[in-house]
């Protein structure tokens, strides 16, 4: 079974029981927590994944790491994943929980990358626009990418526009190059 079909299931598994217990954003926030973590230190990424290292010693750096930071149900949800030998797939199952929690709170992440930083009255026009298109609350990541020379490059969910004068550029050259 792939990685993203377990962490599926025990993030499922997990969104449930926050939600019988009303906790599902305080394990939102916890599973934020642990990604943010993951990612500053790719030494623990490294103890969790590794068969060798003993599941006792995995349970205890991550108690270490996050107790007193985290809701009880997310060290006990740590802690099983560990002892079911899944330590390895807690990083997909953190991301697979936030996507779930978005989904049932109907929030779409878009990703724009622009040639020049947006102004603020930018950013948010686009977001009324992605708002009243697709419904329900829009976060929008920014990125800057002198490459595209003009325009922007947006992304939401599978779908991207790219109104980059570097994408009309290379378009125009494939066209020239074809007549020729």
């Amino acid at each position: 079974m792939s990685e993203v079909t377990v962490a599926s299931r025990y993030a499922k598994s997990l969104i449930d029981l926050a939600q019988e217990q009303n906790i599902v954003d305080a394990v939102k926030a916890d599973m934020d927590l642990f990604l943010h973590t993951l990612k500053g230190s790719s030494e623990l990424a490294a103890v969790l994944a590794n068969p060798i290292i003993s599941q006792a010693k995995k349970i205890s750096i991550l108690e270490a790491v996050f107790n007193n930071k985290v809701t009880k149900v997310s060290i006990l949800f740590f802690k099983l994943m560990i002892n079911k030998g899944r330590g390895g797939v807690l990083y997909f199952t953190a991301q697979e929980y936030i996507n779930l929690f978005n989904v049932k709170r109907n929030i779409t992440k878009a990703k724009v990358t622009s040639a020049t930083t947006l102004s603020d009255t930018n950013k948010k026009t686009l977001v009324d626009e992605l708002q009243k298109a697709i419904g329900g609350t829009v976060v929008l990541d920014t990125k800057v990418d002198p490459a595209l020379i003009g325009g922007f490059v947006l992304n939401v969910g599978d779908r991207q526009v790219d109104t980059s004068i570097a994408a009309s550029l290379k378009k125009m050259k494939k066209e020239f190059a074809e007549k020729a």
